[in-house]
């Protein structure tokens, strides 16, 4: 065995984004063409919502359980939102990286930023909307959401636009499908090597 064997290890890759912006809508659509992508699943506090299981959409536990993965740093991030908790499990994503395996995560900006500490070597990649006009209409063309929501939603949306510059890979979402495969072609790369 080889040095460069030694040291072949997985590619992390994030994809991250402002919400609303499709990132789970080129996940699912990826991987109705790629099922073998592997990707995270996150635990939350929340409950399951109809149709949802346990370990396959999230792992659902309840907050003292995730406060204690907390403490025992078994989470490679995590962050609170609405009042729920959510966070990527570290260990299934180690196993699967010193496998050689490439690994897929889907989190929001500010998780990005606590993978890029703990993991230093992922690839993190920006989805980012044709416009800002186009992200702005879609915040608020749901017409469900009072007008402090939609007020809040595009500061956020403004806040995470900021960030591209932290980011390795920007993918502009003009279609669903050319973001796919675009991302497809980033996964198919799938181990580096470190010296």
């Amino acid at each position: 065995m080889t040095t460069d064997d030694l040291t072949k290890r997985g590619r992390l890759t994030v994809l991250s984004g402002p919400s609303g912006v499709g990132k789970s809508t080129v996940i699912a659509t990826m991987r109705r063409v790629h099922p073998d992508v592997w990707l995270s699943v996150s635990a939350t506090t929340r409950h399951p919502r109809p149709g949802e299981r346990d370990g396959v959409h999230y792992h659902f536990v309840n907050r003292d359980q995730f406060m204690a993965m907390v403490d025992a740093n078994m989470l490679l991030e995590w962050a609170e939102y609405a009042g729920n908790l959510y966070g990527t499990p570290r260990e299934p994503v180690e196993r699967r990286l010193s496998q050689g395996k490439s690994a897929l995560l889907e989190i929001d900006l500010f998780g990005a930023r606590q993978v890029r500490v703990a993991e230093p070597q992922a690839l993190l990649v920006f989805l980012a909307p044709p416009s800002r006009e186009h992200l702005f209409e879609r915040l608020s063309g749901r017409g469900t959401e009072d007008q402090e929501t939609v007020r809040r939603r595009f500061e956020l949306a403004e806040v995470e636009l900021a960030a591209v510059g932290e980011f390795d890979v920007v993918l502009v979402n003009d279609t669903v499908q050319h973001a796919c495969d675009e991302l497809v072609l980033l996964l198919e790369s799938s181990t580096i090597s470190h010296s």
